[in-house]
């Protein structure tokens, strides 16, 4: 018997007070048809009402794919824990979620994304909850915030310190959830699912067990069907005993503003040639500053921002494969796209489930991590998830806290100042105007990346800049290397308010870095 339905008819099964978990990545594996239908019967009926949703990833974007943002009302949504939240330039409208987040109309979370995955695991197993050292001493600690986003959250935490075995950890108790919603390319009338048009398997296998276990509801969105037995069996990631309703929707996105692109999906491989390289410029040199910690044969994830620039300068520099890059939603190997695709790979080795990706992140298996930064304070500490003024600008910290917790390097990329006139001259970097604040702060507004913890467990941090790579030491931050061009009693430690010192043995880059051609990397 068919488990085919409509929208309407599968969210009308979803009752008052429900906690929902969510498989997406913006829109890269949204089921977003299934959430607008949930909006519209809210809107027409009053119900479902008071829901708890679950994202490990956000759901939808700010381009054409809502997401999150068709369950954004009030009475409808009443708690929301998001390992990330839609996010964009402040040209757009700000998302319906982030007002409710800002005016205090939802009890919101930001949990690290593989904690949330750690938490269906436990949960289907029925273990008391995650018990983990990821977060320790950033804002995911109850000595900070708990991971609460406004003060609705905080008067409900969700987190707690214990002492364990001589140690500390931090402890998220279970939140059973009783619907999930996953996305898919195919099923079969037995509800079987393949994905060989999606860019990531994400989580759906492990919150489709999470639910199944404990009684509950799964929908499954997919954009086609077929009869049941014509599957193969080793391409179907939840089998149908688990999904309880089908529907389809055969205009979903494949990601963000792409209907669909057989190389994300690993149907073809790309020409190397067939990539755009990274546009000569300040951030182009940042990103060949942070290429040089890599070795050949090195595995390496991978960050938004100015990091995600550095596969493109070894590209450049032909070497494409010489590095494997792995990503939080589950790309090894290839090309790590950017722009709107950013989150899949094009010519990937692999595509590996979300939840075991954060596995191999939280035990730090990978060489090192490039990541990128919105302010560094004088320990060391890093900003990327809270923008007070503009919260949207920013997704909040997604894998960052999970990956950056037990990785053994980490290269943080972004700009020293922030609105700073540069010029690239024959010379070298040359500060033309200073920027209107220096990224250098006193102490970061949110603390997504502890200094102190990463001192305690001998990390390597370094930050590079337009204008020196800086190093985190026990006395704290110090520049040990300087941009040609670059004055550093001025543009450095006075630009910096002091909180950047540079070291006695400093040395200068090669001119060479600057130069519109490849850079020899590799040699």
């Amino acid at each position: 018997m068919s488990k085919l339905t409509s929208a309407a008819e599968a969210v009308a099964r979803i009752p008052d007070g429900a906690v929902v978990t969510v498989s997406s990545s913006s829109a890269l594996g949204c089921p977003d048809l299934v959430l607008k239908a949930i909006g519209e019967r809210f809107d027409a009926e009053g119900h479902p009402s008071n829901l708890t949703t679950i994202h490990p990833i956000a759901a939808g974007d700010m381009y054409g794919v809502k997401g999150v943002d068709h369950i954004a009302k009030d009475g409808l949504l009443a708690r929301i824990l998001g390992g990330s939240y839609p996010s964009g330039p402040s040209s757009k409208p700000m998302p319906e979620i982030w007002k409710m987040v800002i005016e205090n109309r939802v009890a919101a979370y930001n949990v690290p994304s593989g904690i949330l995955f750690d938490m269906n695991r436990e949960t289907a197993a029925n273990r008391p909850g995650v018990l983990t050292k990821v977060g320790l001493e950033t804002f995911v600690d109850p000595i900070r915030e708990g991971c609460a986003m406004n003060a609705l959250a905080t008067t409900a935490p969700i987190v707690s310190r214990v002492e364990f075995a001589g140690d500390t950890w931090l402890h998220f108790p279970n939140i059973i959830p009783n619907v999930a919603l996953l996305r898919a390319t195919t099923a079969d009338e037995h509800g079987n699912l393949t994905y060989e048009h999606e860019g990531a398997y994400l989580g759906g296998l492990e919150q489709a067990i999470c639910v199944r276990n404990h009684g509950g509801l799964v929908i499954a969105q997919v954009s086609r069907m077929t009869k049941r037995g014509s599957l193969r069996p080793h391409d179907v990631r939840v089998p149908g005993h688990l999904v309880d309703l089908v529907v389809i929707d055969h205009d979903q996105k494949q990601t963000c503003e792409t209907p669909y692109d057989p190389a994300i999906s690993g149907q073809i491989m790309r020409p190397w040639d067939s990539f755009t390289l990274a546009e000569h410029g300040v951030e182009k040199i940042i990103a060949r500053r942070a290429a040089m910690e890599l070795r050949p044969g090195m595995t390496a994830n991978l960050g938004f921002g100015i990091s995600a620039m550095v596969p493109r300068i070894l590209l450049e520099e032909g070497h494409p494969e010489a590095v494997t890059w792995v990503i939080e939603q589950g790309a090894v190997g290839g090309m790590p796209l950017t722009g709107f695709a950013f989150g899949c790979a094009s010519n990937a080795d692999a595509f590996v489930p979300s939840p075991q990706q954060f596995i191999y992140f939280q035990g730090g298996g990978f060489d090192v991590s490039f990541l990128s930064f919105l302010e560094v304070d004088a320990e060391g500490n890093v900003n990327v998830s809270k923008l007070g003024k503009k919260p949207y600008l920013t997704a909040g910290c997604g894998g960052f806290v999970d990956i950056t917790s037990g990785a053994r390097k980490v290269v943080f990329s972004g700009w020293f100042e922030a609105g700073a006139e540069i010029e690239l001259t024959s010379e070298g970097i040359k500060v033309v105007a200073p920027g209107k604040f220096t990224k250098m702060v006193e102490a970061v507004e949110h603390v997504t990346f502890s200094g102190k913890r990463a001192g305690q467990l001998g990390q390597d941090v370094l930050y590079v800049t337009e204008r020196c790579v800086i190093r985190l030491s026990e006395t704290g931050l110090v520049a040990t290397e300087i941009m040609p061009g670059i004055d550093p009693a001025r543009d450095i430690v006075a630009a910096s308010g002091g909180r950047v010192q540079l070291a006695p043995d400093a040395i200068t880059l090669p001119l060479w870095l600057l130069a519109d051609a490849p850079m020899g990397w590799g040699k």
